[in-house]
């Protein structure tokens, strides 16, 4: 029996949608990485009950370490992006959270960078707060290492395609890690036979496409507008790179077909997965969903009627960024680590780009 709401959020579903496509789907996925970090932090020492932990977010983490200081006694500070909508104000008001929103911005870069130096003036006010730094420490993967288990058991050893938005790092990263991983002394020592598939929105620094923008939305969660540490970029074999119109029809074609009501990158991770799905016919397609679809009701399937259908969708295949096309690249990354060449080839891309747009 749990000992606490938060476990029982942070256990996954794990739903097979046809022969070869499953999905990871959870109710707030970052709670998983929230409890197993605070959870660590107070074995080791580093912080005790009754301290404030704090940390940056555009709404999942928010909640989730607003839960994990409930079940530990801890007091809980959030810098929240303008995207923090009413009802999860509510929640963490009502969890005892304090929550310093970000004034309205129809830029998430700019977002992002003021709630980090938001983050340096508390931690000046008060050192004695615990930054969480979810973009950077990698105590955030430790939550994943019973679900990479649970993956492996009830795939029984499938040569395994993991997709999912990128964001922090942890849960992609982590996950498969720890699937590459022999599990030793069990039934599973041989490494399993994962593969990697990242998923961005366009614009998103971590892999080099920040010279690029969509014109409607980032999609919150899943880019980023500064470097996170978090990020093994050596650990992926792909990069999608999807616009919110397809992200959209990707969230209403799964609610319609599969009754299964997930956000905005769940939607993209979707139209990512069915894709490798059929250039890979003998791996199974594992993608995740990070949140329910509660909080895109308005602004993704009140506009249901506007989804095309995903047919009418074909990945551009780029060799580099400078390459990128909406409202869909895919690139093959073939497990490269981030280095000086590829921040160069991005920004080289970006200048490409400004001399096209002149002529």
């Amino acid at each position: 029996m749990d000992q606490h709401i938060a476990e029982a959020i942070g256990r996954p579903d794990l739903i097979r949608l046809d022969d070869r496509l499953v999905c990871l789907r959870f109710e707030t996925m970052k709670v998983v990485s929230a409890l197993a970090a605070v959870r660590h932090l107070l074995d080791t020492g580093v912080v005790r009950r009754g301290d404030t932990l704090l940390d940056s977010s555009s709404g999942i983490y928010a909640y989730a370490l607003a839960l994990a200081c409930h079940r530990h006694g801890m007091h809980c500070h959030i810098v929240g992006s303008t995207t923090v909508d009413h009802t999860l104000r509510t929640q963490l008001a009502v969890l005892g959270a304090t929550l310093e929103q970000m004034e309205p911005s129809s830029d998430l870069k700019l977002d992002q960078k003021r709630r980090v130096e938001r983050i340096h003036e508390i931690l000046a006010a008060h050192p004695e707060y615990h930054w969480m730094r979810q973009y950077h420490d990698d105590i955030h993967y430790l939550g994943y290492r019973a679900i990479a288990d649970r993956v492996r058991e009830e795939t029984d050893g499938a040569r395994l395609t993991v997709v999912g938005g990128v964001g922090s790092g942890a849960s992609t990263g982590a996950l498969t890690r720890y699937l590459r991983t022999p599990d030793k002394g069990t039934a599973h020592e041989m490494a399993a036979d994962v593969e990697l598939v990242g998923v961005q929105p366009f614009g998103s620094l971590t892999f080099g496409a920040q010279h690029t923008s969509d014109p409607e939305i980032i999609i919150a969660g899943i880019g980023s507008s500064i470097p996170f540490g978090n990020v093994s970029h050596e650990l992926y074999d792909t990069l999608h790179w999807i616009a919110f119109g397809a992200a959209l029809s990707g969230a209403v074609d799964l609610l319609r077909r599969h009754a299964l009501f997930a956000g905005l990158s769940t939607g993209a991770a979707y139209l990512a997965a069915r894709h490798e799905r059929e250039r890979s016919p003998g791996r199974t397609v594992l993608f995740i969903a990070p949140d329910t679809g509660h909080r895109y009701v308005d602004t993704v399937f009140a506009r249901h009627r506007e989804a095309t259908p995903l047919t009418h969708f074909t990945p551009e295949d780029i060799a580099d960024q400078a390459e990128l096309t909406l409202p869909w690249s895919r690139m093959s990354w073939n497990r490269m680590p981030w280095s000086r060449r590829h921040a160069e080839q991005a920004t080289e891309g970006a200048t490409e780009g400004a001399r096209q747009s002149v002529r």
